[in-house]
């Protein structure tokens, strides 16, 4: 396995994966890499003859006031993980080599896909995620590239943009991975104290919550979202930024189960100073 930092070198690499005739999976991340992106990896492994893990923490989709120079980053850790479930290429770049000096194109969507959910608190968030996995599909050129649904928004967001800008990519969702009490795999885990890695049991607890409702019949989708934000609410540590039920394919608020084929049920919830998602499909 190969870490490069230029785009040169990545598109050398494909290019003679290519003339061997191979096909290529593209994993992209933000580095810190744990369970839920070997997850990603693994099936990559699984479907292609050849894949690239991205490690780049995209500074264009924090805004002001984020955790940007917060993330955590661990290349070390991640070649490990990658190396270990067979990733070929890990592609490592400085920010100066994703955005050239003067860069001024943007790749923005417009609408309540990007504009609902995460996009009420996190306005340039979709913008900034287009345009890196934008140039990482350019760069790559890959056959198919894995997405987490714990970010399911973004899920549906990058499989509109394939379909708007005619990228010939395969999009591939995968499942939430989940701690073995529940809560969500994310790298910003590492940022909750021991009371609030307590308490973020509560996002988990209202995913179960609102499944079960379901599960037993409840097609009102307010009743339900209600019922987990007053899960939520309970606990003294948790603060919603949102509940809701929409449209699983194109981010439309949605009342009943009945209104649309797949319902995602997303939440954003502050433990501490710490924003944390989950969701669930049904």
């Amino acid at each position: 396995m190969k870490i490069v930092k230029t785009i040169a070198e990545v598109r050398a690499e494909v290019k003679e994966w290519r003339r061997q005739g191979l096909s290529v999976g593209l994993v992209p991340t933000m580095g810190f890499l744990h369970e839920g992106h070997k997850s990603l990896i693994e099936r990559a492994v699984s479907e292609n003859d050849r894949v690239v893990v991205s490690d780049f923490v995209n500074p264009t989709q924090f805004g002001e006031g984020e955790d940007l120079e917060a993330y955590p980053r661990d290349i070390h850790r991640d070649a490990e993980l990658c190396s270990e479930v067979g990733a070929n290429l890990i592609f490592h770049p400085e920010v100066s080599e994703m955005y050239a000096e003067g860069a001024c194109t943007m790749v923005d969507m417009k609408g309540e896909m990007t504009t609902g959910l995460c996009g009420k608190t996190r306005p340039i968030h979709f913008r900034g995620v287009c345009t890196v996995v934008s140039k990482l599909f350019n760069i790559v050129t890959p056959d198919r590239a894995y997405f987490g649904q714990k970010d399911a928004q973004q899920l549906a967001v990058i499989k509109r943009m394939v379909k708007d800008l005619n990228f010939d990519i395969e999009i591939v969702g995968c499942p939430i991975v989940r701690e073995a009490d529940g809560l969500a795999k994310s790298s910003r885990n590492t940022y909750l104290s021991e009371a609030e890695r307590k308490a973020a049991l509560v996002l988990s607890q209202a995913v179960r919550k609102g499944q079960e409702m379901m599960e037993s019949g409840e097609t009102n989708l307010d009743r339900i979202t209600d019922a987990m934000k007053g899960l939520i609410s309970a606990e003294p540590l948790a603060r919603i930024d949102y509940v809701e039920a929409v449209n699983a394919e194109n981010i439309q608020p949605v009342h009943s189960t009945e209104d649309c084929e797949q319902v995602l049920v997303a939440m954003a919830v502050y433990i501490g100073k710490t924003r944390l998602i989950d969701n669930f499909i049904s």
